[in-house]
């Protein structure tokens, strides 16, 4: 018995093993017409693995850049298509550029001070105080996942108003929405527990 590891290594294992010996075999016809022909039928094949890439663009493109890779560029066919260049392959990407933009409290993020800045240029009124009352709500979030012991509403007012330059502050009326914000995603466990019984209960066929 022979061991897949006693083998050949395989360029593109994804399409097994029998796929790679149908390219070798490919590779030993000495006729041109029927070594195209033989390409055209694995790429039906390989194509058949795939059905769900049938709607991709240059989906086959793709599988006739793989039988090349398989048959180590050697298969001298005709390609319907350009195919990709053996030195091309090892090419590395090009490096994406990291943004430098200074954070002033990394634990918040550079969200939070987008959000700060918008409800800066909010009008007055309850829409902007709704969205100072969630903007505190989850600063605090943010500090216990960096500071998990306390949670100084002092600490959070003074954050908030040095990321504003003082132009918004944690009043009473937006520590009073912060609370009725709480408490609306808040849903006991014991109620939720309660419904479902009373649910399941009523539906019990009654004798």
């Amino acid at each position: 018995m022979q061991y897949n590891t006693q083998q050949k290594r395989m360029p593109l294992p994804e399409y097994g093993r029998s796929i790679q010996n149908m390219v070798d075999h490919a590779l030993t016809i000495e006729n041109r017409t029927e070594r195209q022909r033989c390409a055209n039928a694995i790429i039906n094949i390989m194509g058949n693995m795939f059905p769900h890439l049938r709607d991709v663009p240059d989906f086959k493109h793709k599988l006739w850049d793989h039988l090349a890779i398989m048959s180590d560029f050697k298969l001298d066919i005709d390609y319907p298509y350009e195919i990709i260049r053996k030195d091309n392959l090892n090419t590395k990407p090009g490096s994406i550029a990291y943004p430098h933009t200074k954070i002033r409290y990394r634990h918040y993020g550079r969200t939070l001070e987008i959000l700060i800045k918008k409800a800066c240029e909010f009008p007055e009124g309850d829409e902007k105080q709704n969205l100072v009352a969630l903007i505190c709500n989850h600063m605090k979030k943010d500090y216990m996942t960096w500071n998990k012991d306390t949670i100084d509403d002092k600490k959070i007012a003074e954050d908030l108003a040095d990321f504003s330059d003082g132009k918004l502050q944690m009043t009473d009326d937006i520590i009073r929405l912060m609370a009725e914000r709480i408490s609306m995603n808040y849903r006991p466990k014991n109620n939720q527990n309660n419904r479902n019984n009373n649910r399941n209960n009523s539906n019990k066929r009654k004798y």
